[in-house]
């Protein structure tokens, strides 16, 4: 998909009178361990940013590449963060939304129209959740991009140093078979998901 085609989001909201659109999107609400990580990214109106794609399909080093021109071209970027204990409280979907309205209301300027990767965010702003939002929309692909690497790097420094025999950098808290081993030998930690991990220490009990 080419570059244009990444805008057509953007430039519908643009028709619109809307300035300062917000892509957004989250990380982590598969993994067994640590945040659910959401991001809020408003570009230049008609930027574009080559290389931008949904995260999962770029290398470690292109993310990273791009996460530090977003950063730099950005006219406001910010980082929502939810810990284990709320999504174990309120479920990894409301926790994600959480995530989302956190980046959002975070934003050093006020987003005024927002596009998402398929959910919605609880704020009274205009807003259309896009399917495959990632690979379809500019905005939204930078948000999944700072969301990644601000994860990625949280995994592969704090959460490692924290938990140094789980494996966290390696699988960075996906259910591998090396991060389900250490669960069941190590037991988990305060940052575990409990209500993602309830099966894999079930299954650990009748073992013994």
């Amino acid at each position: 998909m080419s570059s244009i085609d990444m805008l057509s989001f953007e430039k519908a909201g643009w028709e619109q009178s809307y300035r300062r659109i917000a892509g957004v999107d989250e990380v982590g609400r598969g993994c067994l361990f640590g945040d659910v990580v959401a991001a809020a990214v408003i570009l230049p109106e008609g930027l574009i940013i080559d290389g931008v794609d949904d995260s999962k399909k770029l290398t470690a080093k292109k993310r990273d590449a791009l996460y530090e021109i977003i950063m730099e071209q950005a006219l406001a970027v910010c980082v929502g963060h939810v810990e284990s204990a709320i999504i174990d409280e309120i479920n990894i979907k409301q926790a994600s939304r959480l995530a989302m309205k956190k980046a959002v209301e975070g934003l050093s300027e006020a987003a005024d129209y927002l596009l998402i990767d398929a959910e919605k965010v609880d704020l009274p702003l205009p807003q259309q959740s896009i399917i495959k939002g990632d690979a379809n929309s500019q905005s939204i692909a930078a948000a999944s991009i700072v969301a990644k690497v601000t994860r990625d790097r949280l995994c592969e420094g704090l959460w490692e140093e924290l938990y140094p025999d789980y494996g966290i950098k390696i699988h960075k808290g996906y259910a591998t078979k090396l991060h389900r081993e250490q669960i069941v030998s190590l037991g988990p930690t305060p940052m575990h998901r409990r209500s993602f991990i309830g099966k894999i220490l079930a299954e650990q009990q009748t073992l013994f």
